[in-house]
């Protein structure tokens, strides 16, 4: 067999002219794809990330094999829209889905990110929950939620117990006198359970994968492989042995706060879920940050047995392998929990891409997970999509100061918020014109984001060039195929 590149000496000239010619224009090689995607995940509770308490080696080890982007943006902050936008490979106002939909009504026969593969000769799977699916309630019925069948070849369900399952339980939402059991719902809720990991979720998830993945190598087809897995998503639970690395919860630490952090933040920007209006102690608030990495723990021991079956199974090497969540977290900074908020805590995702053959790297240039759809299918040579509304950012994985974009765009449709994040600030307003208020962060200065720098006179030139910059964003947005324009 003459390798590639490999010219013969003995060969007349014009066969070897003829010979370069033709492997200078060879066609990419066609990578299989295994996309991870965990549920509610900051970047802040993976040890590749600078987390000193949690630890997470499984991550840790693709992070240190591949490119590990450090700004890395959701386009929005819930998972309902930010899962059918990097799916769909639009923008949420381009499609309209702001709530928990798949964005097939208003994509009509235009192939999604994992339809794309499949209609390039990839056999296409998913595993639990790749676009939404409720957390806790879906997967205790174990059913598809709002997936794309479409989008798939085949596709699994994991079912679990979530909250109900047999164990050490505690309500820390709402639960100010210990009076409340422990409940379903999008509760902050800790479970320290009883069982192996195979008993929940994500167990079965990791497991369904490993089967599949041993499947795919005793076959010559190339496959992209969608993993959903849903923690550290609430309910915290994980089964109890990954529970006493912070225990007891009285030494986990809170983040630093500020007296009077929301005097200067308009009402739209004060989360949904905060220590106050979930009558959240120090107690609680401490135990739920150890509950949750707890659960990051669990996950993190799950793609551990993922990415060990690609290696036992010999795909490693023709795998391009995919890590990131659907959105950030605030565990308890400026006294906001949870996601919706858009300051960098919920907005801001932790993203890993390994492909075979490139070097590691850590890339600093802003990305959006938008830009996965159009990246992975140049990586492997698909057809370019022009309508497409990502950035090919592939160029960063040979190159990590490689730039494609001066500012990361994310929404909070619920409280009709945009963000604008460049490098040196964060600009959000609510409401189109900013009339429900504005925040405006230089990062260099204040990367906490605590000073709000909105109403100050000396920053109304910047103020003005974001509130432009932002109309024309949103106007690029909605002038796309999907409507005609």
């Amino acid at each position: 067999m003459i390798k590639s590149g490999h010219v013969n000496k003995k060969w007349p000239p014009i066969l070897t002219f003829l010979f370069l010619v033709v492997t200078s224009f060879a066609a990419p090689k066609k990578y299989n794809v295994l996309f991870i995607i965990s549920d509610d995940l900051t970047s802040t509770a993976l040890s590749c990330y600078g987390n000193k308490v949690c630890k997470t080696p499984n991550i840790d080890s693709l992070a240190a094999r591949g490119t590990r982007f450090t700004r890395t943006y959701c386009q929005g902050t819930y998972c309902g829209p930010s899962r059918a936008s990097f799916m769909s490979g639009y923008y949420p106002h381009a499609t309209g889905v702001l709530g928990y939909k798949n964005p097939r009504p208003q994509i009509g026969n235009r192939a999604t990110w994992s339809q794309h593969f499949k209609n390039n000769g990839y056999h296409s799977a998913r595993v639990s929950k790749i676009y939404h699916m409720g957390v806790p309630g879906g997967i205790e019925q174990g059913g598809h939620g709002a997936d794309d069948a479409a989008s798939w070849t085949e596709r699994f369900n994991s079912q679990g117990p979530e909250w109900k399952a047999p164990g050490q339980g505690e309500t820390l939402e709402g639960n100010p006198d210990g009076k409340r059991p422990v409940v379903g719902g999008n509760t902050f809720v800790v479970v320290e359970a009883e069982g192996d990991d195979l008993v929940h979720s994500d167990g079965k998830t990791a497991k369904k994968a490993c089967e599949l993945l041993a499947k795919y190598a005793k076959q010559k087809k190339p496959f992209f492989l969608g993993v959903g897995f849903v923690r550290p998503h609430v309910p915290f639970v994980a089964p109890e042995k990954y529970y006493p690395p912070f225990l007891p919860y009285s030494k986990m630490k809170l983040p630093h706060k500020v007296e009077g952090d929301w005097d200067d933040i308009p009402k739209a920007g004060i989360n949904y879920k905060t220590s106050v209006n979930m009558k959240m102690d120090v107690r609680r608030q401490k135990k739920a940050i150890g509950g949750y990495y707890a659960s990051v723990s669990f996950m993190d021991a799950q793609v551990g047995k993922v990415l060990a079956a690609l290696k036992k199974t010999g795909l490693e090497d023709d795998t391009i392998v995919i890590f990131t969540s659907d959105h950030g977290y605030h565990l308890g900074e400026h006294d906001f929990w949870a996601k919706v908020s858009l300051l960098d805590e919920s907005s801001q995702v932790p993203l890993i891409i390994k492909v075979p053959d490139k070097k590691p790297a850590v890339c600093h240039s802003l990305t959006e997970l938008l830009d996965l759809y159009p990246t992975v299918s140049a990586l492997c040579g698909l057809p370019t999509q022009s309508r497409l509304q990502g950035k090919d950012i592939s160029k960063m994985l040979d190159d990590p100061k490689h730039t494609v974009r001066t500012a990361a765009f994310s929404v909070a449709p619920m409280r009709n918020g945009f963000l604008l994040r460049e490098d040196e600030w964060a600009y959000i307003q609510y409401g189109e014109n900013g009339a429900k208020g504005i925040e405006l962060y230089n990062i260099k200065k204040d990367p906490h984001q605590y000073t709000n720098l909105a109403q100050h006179p000396a920053h109304q030139e910047t103020i003005a060039r974001f509130k432009a910059q932002m109309t024309g964003k949103l106007r690029n947005i909605r002038n796309n195929d999907l409507n005609g324009d």
